[in-house]
């Protein structure tokens, strides 16, 4: 009987050692520190990530980096950009140059699973197509046959591109280019017979970037899936759910009417959901180690998920780019955020 009472406690000891323990991240803590966001954003995607006229970067990526800093730091501005090309991007994220990487880019396996990174939600469906000029009178990438096409290196839009032509034995010769910018310059000028890239980019490009917006077209086929969304350093499951249910609350303030304007009306709702979103029932923050109107100061520093797309991207922008897939779920769409509870 003494042996065994004293055997009880060692494999409890034992046990609770063998048991995975939670990895304390520092990311949160730094960010405090700091008193300010490192967000990592494209060197300028129009609707997307760009600096305006006075270097203010705006934006349906930059948005989600503004409500990150508004629910950690109480202030969408305490955020510092970094414009990155698509080779440095995850470098900058790996080496710790930035705390959050949002600019549009592709969640894929060889990404997750070999780079120290984790995707942390999907924040625009999009798929890859290509932009012609109208005169080629072409009205189907499969009549791209021995064509140039213009694309950037090092993204999955290069490897996309080699795909497609493979499967269907178009012969296809990219003309790569180490920019974005420089990619699409050459098809205005001339070099190549299309452009390929995310279509949600293509549409920015013709709106804002053409010479001439009528001359081109961006064709209807879309050659692959390309989940976008903003990604974290690996190691920091504390940083990771900050920043994935950040997105989520304003998916989910979408969902249960909760806009920028009456956030504060909604404060007073009697609606748990409503109530654990503004931070007025259970307390949710302190499971993120935030305070617990976290995710109203969120959706009062950008709007909700609606918002930020009609905003940036959508019918209030110049881009005017169908919902479509990025409705939620229960509107027809795709976007289906897990319950804030």
């Amino acid at each position: 009987m003494q042996a065994r009472s004293f055997l009880a406690p060692l494999i409890a000891l034992v046990c609770a050692a063998l048991v995975p323990q939670a990895h304390a991240g520092k990311t949160l803590d730094a960010v405090k520190q700091r008193g300010q966001l490192q967000c990592g954003v494209s060197t300028g995607v129009a609707g997307f990530s760009a600096p305006d006229a006075k270097g203010k970067w705006f934006g349906f990526d930059v948005d989600f980096c503004r409500a990150v800093a508004a629910a950690v730091l109480g202030d969408p501005d305490k955020v510092a950009y970094t414009a990155l090309n698509a080779q440095q991007r995850f470098t900058a994220l790996q080496s710790g140059q930035i705390d959050i990487l949002s600019r549009n880019t592709s969640w894929t396996l060889t990404r997750d699973a070999s780079l120290g990174l984790n995707f942390t939600a999907i924040t625009y469906i999009d798929g890859q197509g290509f932009l012609v000029p109208k005169k080629l009178k072409v009205s189907s990438a499969k009549q791209l046959k021995n064509a140039q096409v213009c694309v950037q290196a090092g993204t999955t839009t290069e490897k996309n591109l080699a795909d497609f032509s493979r499967a269907n034995k178009l012969g296809i010769k990219p003309v790569v280019f180490d920019t974005y910018e420089a990619g699409f310059k050459a098809l205005f000028a001339g070099r190549c017979q299309a452009y390929t890239a995310d279509s949600s980019a293509l549409a920015s490009i013709r709106s804002k970037e053409a010479p001439n917006p009528d001359d081109y077209v961006v064709l209807p086929e879309l050659i692959s899936k390309e989940p976008l969304g903003p990604a974290v350093r690996r190691g920091d499951d504390d940083w990771f759910a900050i920043v994935k249910w950040t997105i989520f609350a304003l998916q989910e303030a979408e969902e249960l009417g909760i806009t920028q304007a009456n956030a504060d009306q909604m404060k007073a709702s009697a609606d748990p959901a409503i109530q654990r979103l503004m931070g007025t029932g259970e307390d949710t923050g302190k499971l993120l180690g935030l305070d617990k109107a976290w995710a109203y100061k969120a959706v009062k520093a950008v709007g909700n998920y609606g918002e930020i797309f009609e905003r940036h991207v959508g019918g209030q922008s110049p881009l005017k780019l169908p919902r479509g897939a990025n409705r939620l779920w229960n509107q027809g769409g795709l976007i289906y955020p897990p319950p804030i509870r």
